[in-house]
């Protein structure tokens, strides 16, 4: 059997629910519960009486036990270390914990902590034992190799915080004095010469009672492979659980962990994975903590040839885990630093874009000709958390240090002809880094023949107050003479005159959106064009006579007569609420309003595409691919349900001798996330039946839509699901954002794309539309873009979704890509099928 087309074990919308067997116990004589006749008054006396004294009783327990006995009351702590040992060669059966050879260290890293720990009073009456993990090659020069120990303390209470401290101002052996006198208190044979101990406290969630089911893995990554949770991807991970996986790569070289899928519970409280640049759970250095369905890259490399994943989940609520793949690196294959002497060139932090390893350090030292002076633009810039200092992650420009996230497009310039970059990263938590291009530039004239922004950023001279803020700051848009295409904005912005009364705040200050209303001031502007008084909105009462006026409010009307803009329910009666399908609230009488709503949510959460980005597995599970056999990729479609999917007309139709209306020619790929790479929950099967609309205008483009259906159903799980299908009167509103997503090209007359590309645009007035497109859409066409241009769908594609999310957080699909003026081309929007009006025709042709 084709494993592609195997079915899914795990049910997206399993959820754990109260025990309905669980009842409270009778009493045991239900008589002695019975009052009683007669001497009430005296009984309540002695009640009360009883019970101050147990008041008083309880009280003074209490307090005697806060502060006397309470100090007695012990808690175990865990702390988690490593040990530096110099003049120790590493032997490879340190690796197995069975062996004698590793037995025998390990226990002489254990009396060594004894020592160190007995010359701390806190420490040593406390200590309870120590247990040595693991051992791996040194991290420094300075280290033969290193000892992964776990230490334990029985310590009261009240002394917590002195233990914490008592572990942090350990310091290592600082010279041979000390070294010396640490040998001479073990026998000569047994001594350790110890470099450096480092300990900090264990992840408390790592040492949770409920945690019933612990286990290592020890992995030697040389080969390369795939580390996958338990169940994956057939059944969700296992309840309470904390495994780790041990990776080793040969020396010289570092441990590579890219992770294909990673689903987890959205609360890292409850479920989480943490990596770590170490062969035990060291705090300081964790490389990572992960949950829920995490965005960014998750490639990430060692400092040296360990690394330790760790895995955690709580009772209840578990999910689909993760598949990894594992390799190894030499440590040469790091490039970064050097001398740069041409007038442009480009840099980034080493393995962009994948995560860069901990302890690195790079510097680029950038000389041009003497006359010119240089800058730097950062084109993406992810280096942890912003601070003033930037103690940890950090670049350094000359003398100015930067980290954060938000240094997008940030430009600086050198007073001099050269200029020093450095990188830095410590021992944890890394981040995806940043990649710059650097130019020459005579003083001058910082940007030759383009507009120089205030950010000192340089644009094309054609963006300059054109209604579009390309600098970043606004500077090309300020001082603006409008031209007769122009309407000025109050705050003195020039933008487009078609975009007045669009639906969107296209100057920021609404100047764009006053006075489009046919209706006085005072009065509500109702849908089918009626003006009624502003105080009759939400007063019970359809007085728009098409429901609009309470449309919006807190509870829905039910309606005399239906209109072209109500929701029609299954029991024939109109509602006047706005787009009340699947938002998770009946309003209709008969619940009509919720049926059918098994769709377009993403099981799991806590195109190609102009100007797009790289969308995550199984974010968009209704996504098809629509591939010619023997050809590949030509089309993308929309999952209905487990039989249907929803694509466009024009792509179904026979072309010379490509008989693309035959059933035969064509197979979908579902759940498939990049192109001719399949896994486990990739699906292929043929198509049955076309279903090509009858009055579809190969040159108008008007009812470009088509229905496939599937030669056998597909189970539907967390990267196949279906999208939601708007009722006929469901609003898509001017100015509301949209997505499109799929693996069209990436560029216009470009290439397709291999990964599933996903844009955010907008919903665009159909007025504004039509006077864009010169009157070629029509009813049955919505326009979606983003007018400045650079996102836009392309070729490959048609047929695909373009998805607007309701409040509710439920994806409905509001149109199919169709047609447009070449690609991403400014004041050029998207053309799609407008799903509102083929509802029925769907309804009718398929049963969905």
């Amino acid at each position: 059997m084709d494993f592609l087309d195997s079915g899914q074990k795990f049910s997206p919308t399993r959820d754990t629910d109260w025990d309905t067997t669980h009842q409270f116990l009778p009493a045991a004589d239900n008589k002695h519960l019975e009052k009683k006749p007669g001497r009430r008054r005296t009984l309540w006396v002695g009640l009360g009486l009883v019970l101050s004294a147990a008041a008083v009783s309880l009280l003074t327990g209490l307090l005697v036990w806060h502060y006397h006995l309470r100090s007695d009351v012990r808690v175990k702590r865990v702390y988690i270390g490593s040990m530096g040992i110099r003049d120790q060669n590493f032997l490879p059966e340190y690796e197995d914990p069975s062996s004698p050879q590793f037995s025998s260290l390990a226990k002489l890293v254990s009396q060594q902590l004894k020592l160190i720990y007995s010359k701390n009073s806190v420490l040593t009456k406390y200590f309870q034992g120590s247990s040595v993990q693991a051992f791996s090659e040194g991290d420094s020069g300075s280290d033969s190799l290193v000892a992964y120990y776990e230490s334990e303390f029985d310590i009261p209470v009240p002394q917590e915080a002195s233990l914490d401290e008592a572990i942090q101002s350990l310091e290592p052996p600082a010279g041979s004095q000390q070294s010396q006198k640490g040998r001479l208190l073990l026998k000569p044979v047994d001594a350790l010469s110890v470099n450096n101990v480092f300990s900090r406290a264990i992840d408390p969630r790592m040492s949770r009672k409920s945690l019933v089911v612990r286990k290592s893995f020890n992995v030697h990554v040389r080969e390369g492979g795939v580390l996958r949770s338990p169940g994956f991807p057939d059944s969700s991970y296992p309840p309470s659980v904390y495994l780790q996986w041990r990776l080793r790569a040969d020396p010289g070289h570092r441990v590579r962990l890219d992770f294909h899928t990673l689903i987890l519970e959205d609360d890292c409280q409850q479920d989480f994975i943490k990596i770590y640049d170490s062969l035990a759970p060291i705090e300081l250095r964790s490389l990572t903590e992960q949950c829920g369905y995490p965005h960014g890259s998750l490639s990430f490399l060692s400092s040296g040839n360990v690394m330790l994943l760790t895995l955690v989940t709580n009772e209840e609520k578990n999910f689909p885990g993760f598949r990894a793949n594992y390799s190894q690196i030499p440590l040469t294959a790091q490039k970064c630093g050097g001398t740069l002497s041409g007038d442009k060139g480009s840099i980034s932090s080493p393995f962009f874009p994948s995560n860069y390893p901990p302890k690195t350090s790079c510097v680029w030292n950038i000389e041009v000709p003497v006359e010119k002076f240089v800058k730097v633009q950062f084109s993406k810039f992810l280096l942890g958390n912003h601070s003033d200092q930037c103690p940890d992650d950090y670049v350094q420009v000359d003398n100015k240090r930067l980290c954060g996230r938000k240094l997008k497009n940030t430009v600086i310039t050198s007073q001099s002809n050269t200029m020093s970059i450095k990188f830095n990263s410590d021992s944890s938590y890394v981040d995806q880094g940043f990649t710059a291009e650097y130019e020459a530039f005579v003083p001058n004239n910082p940007c030759p023949g383009r507009f120089q922004c205030t950010n000192n950023l340089c644009i094309n001279q054609t963006l300059q107050c054109d209604g579009w803020n390309d600098c970043g700051d606004g500077s090309d848009e300020d001082n603006c003479v409008c031209d007769a295409s122009q309407m000025k904005c109050k705050n003195g912005r020039c933008k487009p005159r078609f975009w007045e009364c669009d639906g969107a705040d296209d100057c920021g200050d609404r100047t764009d959106e006053e006075n489009c209303e046919k209706c006085k001031p005072g009065e509500f502007s109702c849908r089918n064009g009626n003006c009624i008084p502003e105080e009759s909105k939400c007063n019970g009462e359809d007085d728009c006579s098409d429901g609009s006026d309470e449309s919006k409010c807190e509870k829905s009307l039910v309606l005399q007569q239906c209109s072209a803009f109500t929701f029609r329910c299954g029991n024939g009666r109109c509602i006047s609420k706005l787009n009340p399908e699947c938002d998770e609230e009946q309003d209709c009488g008969d619940g009509s309003d919720e049926d059918n709503c098994q769709c377009g949510t993403r099981p799991y959460r806590s195109s190609r595409i102009v100007g797009g980005q790289i969308s995550r597995e199984g974010e968009w599970p209704w996504q098809v691919s629509l591939h010619i056999k023997g050809k590949g990729h030509v089309c993308g479609a929309s999952v209905l349900n487990h039989r249907w999917l929803l694509t466009a007309a024009h792509c179904v139709q026979d072309s010379g001798s490509d008989k693309y209306s035959q059933p035969d020619q064509w197979e979908a790929m579902l759940g498939l996330h990049v192109q001719s790479q399949t896994n486990e929950w990739t699906v292929r099967r043929n198509i049955k039946r076309i279903i090509a609309h009858e009055d579809y205008n190969p040159m108008t483009y008007n009812n470009d839509i088509a229905l496939m259906e599937l030669d056998e159903d597909v189970t539907l799980n967390q990267n196949i699901w279906p999208i939601c299908l708007p009722s006929p009167t469901h609003d898509f509103p001017g100015g509301q954002v949209a997505w499109i997503t799929g693996w069209g090209a990436t560029r216009e007359g470009g290439s397709v794309a291999l990964v599933l590309q996903k844009a955010e645009v907008r919903i665009i007035n159909g007025t504004v539309c039509k006077n864009l497109m010169s009157d070629e859409v029509s009813a049955g066409m919505l326009c979606a873009g983003v007018l400045k241009g650079g996102v836009d769908a392309c070729q490959g594609d048609s047929g695909g979704p373009l998805s607007v999310t309701g409040p509710s957080g439920r994806v409905f699909l509001a149109g199919l890509v169709s047609w447009g003026d070449g690609c991403a081309r400014r004041n050029k929007p998207g053309v799609y099928t407008r799903i509102t009006r083929y509802r029925g025709w769907i309804k009718e042709q398929s049963g969905v």
